[in-house]
């Protein structure tokens, strides 16, 4: 019996942790590193590509919708998303999960944010090996200022805070 429980228990804990696993290709991005070359298509059909971020502060999120750490981002996300943009740029690129799931997923947590799906990890491995959620925020010159995943996950105030720091300015905005 007590051997079943910490079975169970086990098993918990990796259904509720984030979704780490590691593929061998890919690039580890950081601090410093340049937003690499990179297009998607939006949920509204627009493109967007490297080029389009410059100028302007830009928050990239990867996630699953799936993922635990995923579902408690990207309500910060949407907060960021509603107090920056549009002159900050919000973008949530999926990794291996098709629009209608992501459409049923925002439509029932009230989601608004712009997200581009992703049936694979072309995207996603230009940025990162392994782990979601993936969060950038970089400046008008396309440099990485700061990278977050599930250790720890971003919080409002971490998010707020790095996008002033890379150089947002507009008038009427705080935090």
């Amino acid at each position: 019996m007590k051997k079943t429980v910490l079975i169970l228990a086990a098993l918990m804990l990796a259904v509720s942790a984030c979704i780490r696993d590691k593929i061998p290709e890919g690039a580890e991005l950081g601090p410093g590193d340049r937003l690499p070359e990179f297009s998607v298509i939006l949920d509204d059909g627009s493109v967007v590509s490297t080029g389009d971020l410059s100028g302007k502060v830009s928050v990239i999120v990867f996630f699953h919708t799936g993922c635990p750490d995923c579902q408690a981002e990207l309500p910060v996300i949407q907060r960021i998303h509603d107090k920056f943009s549009p002159e900050a740029a919000v973008l949530c690129i999926s990794r291996e999960e098709d629009a209608s799931d992501i459409a049923e997923y925002w439509a029932e947590n009230g989601l608004t944010l712009p997200y581009s799906a992703q049936k694979d990890r072309t995207v996603y491995s230009l940025f990162a090996r392994m782990g979601v959620p993936r969060v950038y925020v970089s400046s008008g010159d396309l440099v990485i200022h700061s990278v977050y995943d599930d250790s720890p996950v971003a919080t409002y105030e971490d998010l707020a805070a790095d996008i002033l720091a890379s150089g947002f300015a507009s008038a009427g905005q705080d935090q």
